[in-house]
C-alpha cells in the first residue's frame, strides 16, 4: 500500500498542476468574455438613451404641431368641415391648322381650362371655369368662361346667380369643350360674336322634372344684361355675347330653354330670348333669339342637329342704323367603331350673316382616336364655301389633341 502511494505521488502532483493551469486559463477566458459583454451592454444602453431622447423630441414636435392646428382651427373651419367638398376638373387642348387656299399653317391652339367646384352639403355650389390660352402674338389671354353661385332650392330647381353659359341651344352650354366636341373646330356660326350666344351675366333658375318612368322635362330660365353690338364703319359686324357686367341699353334680356326627353338618350329642345340691345349713349333697339336642337344616341351612333338665330332691330338714331339677323345650323353624325378606339365624324353646317364676308357653307369630315373616354386625337378636313378671297372660303386641315380631366 505504501509502495503504491509512493509510486502515484508524482502522478498526482502532475495531475494537480495540470488542473491548476486549466483553472487559471478558464478564469482568464471567462474574464475576457464578461468584459466583452459589459462593453456591449454599455453600447446598447447608450444607443437606448439616444433613442429615448429622439422620441422625446419627436413627441414635443407633435405636441407643438397639435397646438398650431388648434390655434388655426377657427380660420380653417370651412376646410376641416366634412360638409364641404372641393373638386377640380377641366380640360386642355393643343391644335394645328393648315389652310389650303391661303397657304398658311400654324400650331394655333394651346389652351388650359380648369374648372373649380366648391360644394357645401346639398345647399350651395360655387363653380367657375377659367380659360388660359396663347394668343396669336404670343401673349397669354385669361378669361372667365363662367363663375356662379348655385343654390339648390329643391330636387327640381336650382337658383343660379353670376356669369353662366348661355342656356340658349345645346352646343354652347354642353358640347363646346374640346374633349366633348366631336370635331376639332366649332360648327359655322357658333364661334365668338356670331349666331350662338356664349354667356350671360344675370340670374336664372334651372332644373328638371320626371314624367313616368323614362320621360322627363328639363328647363333653364334667366334674366340678364344681354349682348352688345360690334360696330365698324357704320355697320354691325357681330353680336358680342361673352357676358357683360353692365347693361348699356338699360333693358334686360329674358329667355331660356325647355327640352323634353321622351326616351332615354333622345332629347328635343326649344330656346328663345327677347329684350334690348344697343350701344352706349344711344336708344336701345329690339333683340330676339330663337333656336331648336335635337339629339339622339343609338348604340355606337351619335346624331345631333341644331338651329340658332339672333335678330337685331333697326335704329335710325344709331351710329349703325341697320340691324340684321345672324343665324346658323348644323347636322352631325359620329360613329364609334367598337371594340376599336377609332371614331368617324361627318358634319354639315351653314352660317348666314348680314355681312357677305362672314357667310359660310361647310362640309366637314374627321376621324378620332380615343385613348380613353376623355383623351383623344382628332384629325379633320373642312370643305368651306364663302365669299372668294375671304377666310370663310378657305378649306382647312385640322389636328387637335384634347384631354378632359
Amino acid at each position: 500500500m505504501q509502495y503504491l502511494t509512493n509510486k502515484t505521488l508524482p502522478l498526482a502532483a502532475a495531475i494537480s498542476g495540470i488542473i491548476a493551469l486549466s483553472s487559471s486559463a478558464y478564469a482568464d477566458s471567462e474574464s475576457q468574455s464578461l468584459q466583452s459583454e459589459v462593453q456591449m451592454l454599455r453600447k446598447e444602453v447608450a444607443e437606448l438613451r439616444a433613442l429615448i431622447k429622439e422620441q422625446s423630441s419627436a413627441q414635443e414636435e407633435v405636441k407643438n404641431l397639435r397646438n398650431e392646428v388648434k390655434a388655426t382651427s377657427h380660420a380653417q373651419s370651412e376646410w376641416t368641415n366634412a360638409d364641404s367638398t372641393f373638386h377640380l376638373s377641366g380640360y386642355a387642348a393643343a391644335g394645328y391648322t393648315d389652310r389650303k387656299q391661303s397657304g398658311g399653317s400654324a400650331f394655333n391652339v394651346a389652351s388650359f381650362n380648369p374648372i373649380f367646384n366648391f360644394l357645401y352639403r346639398d345647399i350651395v355650389l360655387a363653380e367657375a371655369e377659367l380659360e388660359v390660352a396663347t394668343a396669336a402674338d404670343g401673349s397669354t389671354e385669361t378669361k372667365l368662361e363662367y363663375g356662379s353661385i348655385d343654390i339648390f332650392l329643391n330636387d327640381y330647381a336650382t337658383l343660379v346667380a353670376g356669369k353662366f353659359l348661355s342656356p340658349l341651344g345645346h352646343f354652347r352650354q354642353n358640347a363646346h369643350p374640346a374633349w366633348i366636341n366631336k370635331f376639332p373646330s366649332l360648327p359655322p356660326g357658333f364661334g365668338e360674336d356670331q349666331a350662338a350666344p356664349a354667356a350671360e351675366v344675370g340670374l336664372g333658375v334651372r332644373g328638371g322634372y320626371p314624367f313616368g318612368q323614362d320621360m322627363k322635362m328639363k328647363y333653364a330660365l334667366y334674366a340678364g344684361n344681354g349682348p352688345e353690338l360690334e360696330v365698324d364703319a357704320g355697320e354691325i359686324h357681330g353680336i358680342k355675347s361673352d357676358g357683360f357686367a353692365r347693361d348699356v341699353d338699360r333693358r334686360k334680356v329674358l329667355g331660356g330653354r325647355v327640352s323634353l326627353v321622351p326616351l332615354p338618350k333622345f332629347e328635343i329642345g326649344l330656346s328663345g330670348a327677347s329684350g334690348g340691345v344697343g350701344l352706349a349713349n344711344e336708344p336701345d333697339r329690339s333683340y330676339r333669339a330663337i333656336g331648336t336642337d335635337i339629339g339622339y344616341q343609338w348604340k355606337n351612333l351619335d346624331l345631333r342637329a341644331e338651329y340658332i338665330s339672333q335678330k337685331v332691330g333697326d335704329q335710325e338714331a344709331s351710329a349703325a342704323p341697320l340691324g340684321g339677323t345672324w343665324k346658323a345650323w348644323y347636322g352631325q353624325a359620329a360613329y364609334r367603331f367598337l371594340p376599336s378606339k377609332w371614331e368617324g365624324v361627318l358634319r354639315y353646317g351653314k352660317y348666314e350673316s348680314p355681312r357677305d364676308s362672314q357667310r359660310q357653307k361647310q362640309w366637314a369630315v374627321g376621324v378620332n382616336y380615343l385613348w380613353g373616354p376623355s383623351v383623344m386625337a382628332k384629325l379633320g378636313y373642312e370643305f368651306n364655301r364663302g365669299l372668294a378671297g375671304q377666310e370663310a372660303d378657305a378649306n382647312r386641315w385640322l389636328l387637335q389633341l384634347a384631354y378632359g380631366f
